[in-house]
């Protein structure tokens, strides 16, 4: 099969590629590094000459609800009236569990994304998952304050990037589906354990500290609304044995 990846060099992007080259797919990287702008749509007509199936693991650096809704609005619109013109049969978008209750930021963007898929001309099929364990070194970068670490309360459930890759090659290679099961890690953990555990791995001589955060996403943090129900799809790789492969502190 032929398939480009929108966002291939990203956390889960570099995984969908390097999965679906394994597999014997012919892949293509949709990124500004590759040439093609999905908020402009230069180059996404070139890049999607011969493609049968797109994935779209784009997103924003930003944060704020107007910029991430902005984004996903052009880019998903971008991407889905090129494939339309290059013939696509196929559009996979990873989305995020919880996106419904928790209505701001990144999460409000994806609810336009994911709209704009359902509208859209091109068959498609939706996965949403929960943060990866990735979202924990994230989280320490942009939330330090001095020797602190200000940590929302927030009960998660982690995934492996590389897993939610691979559920999206599965996708990619089942065909059109609609939305399937959300994906979700093997543990329900507490992000400021996570934070710590992370922290000492590492030798950050930082300390995390709770914080509330008010609103329907501080809400749904603490809630538990970001966990994937019953049903749900669930990964192998605890959040602990995704740390032990990271590089430790020195002795």
């Amino acid at each position: 099969m032929n398939i480009a990846v929108a966002g291939g060099t990203g956390t889960v992007g570099r995984h969908v590629v390097s999965i679906a080259k394994g597999r014997g797919h012919h892949v293509v990287s949709l990124s500004r590094a590759d040439g093609v702008d999905l908020i402009t749509g230069r180059g996404l007509d070139e890049a999607l000459r011969g493609v049968e199936t797109v994935i779209d693991v784009s997103g924003p650096r930003a944060v704020s609800t107007k910029k991430t809704v902005d984004y996903f609005t052009n880019s998903t619109q971008n991407l889905l009236a090129a494939e339309k013109k290059a013939g696509v049969r196929h559009h996979v978008a990873l989305s995020i569990v919880g996106i419904d209750r928790a209505t701001s930021g990144l999460y409000a963007g994806k609810l336009v994304q994911e709209d704009t898929v359902r509208h859209g001309d091109v068959p498609w099929t939706l996965l949403r998952s929960t943060q990866f364990h990735e979202f924990v070194p994230l989280t320490v970068s942009v939330a330090s304050l001095g020797p602190l670490v200000l940590v929302p309360q927030m009960r998660t459930q982690p995934v492996a990037a590389r897993e939610v890759a691979e559920a999206l090659v599965d996708a990619a290679e089942a065909g059109p589906q609609g939305r399937v099961a959300d994906l979700g890690g093997p543990r329900h953990e507490e992000l400021a354990a996570l934070v710590r555990a992370y922290l000492t791995r590492t030798g950050r001589r930082k300390r995390a500290v709770k914080i509330f955060v008010p609103g329907s996403m501080g809400k749904a943090m603490r809630n538990g609304d970001l966990i994937p129900k019953p049903g749900a799809a669930v990964g192998r790789q605890t959040f602990r044995e995704w740390l032990d492969t990271q590089p430790s502190a020195p002795k």
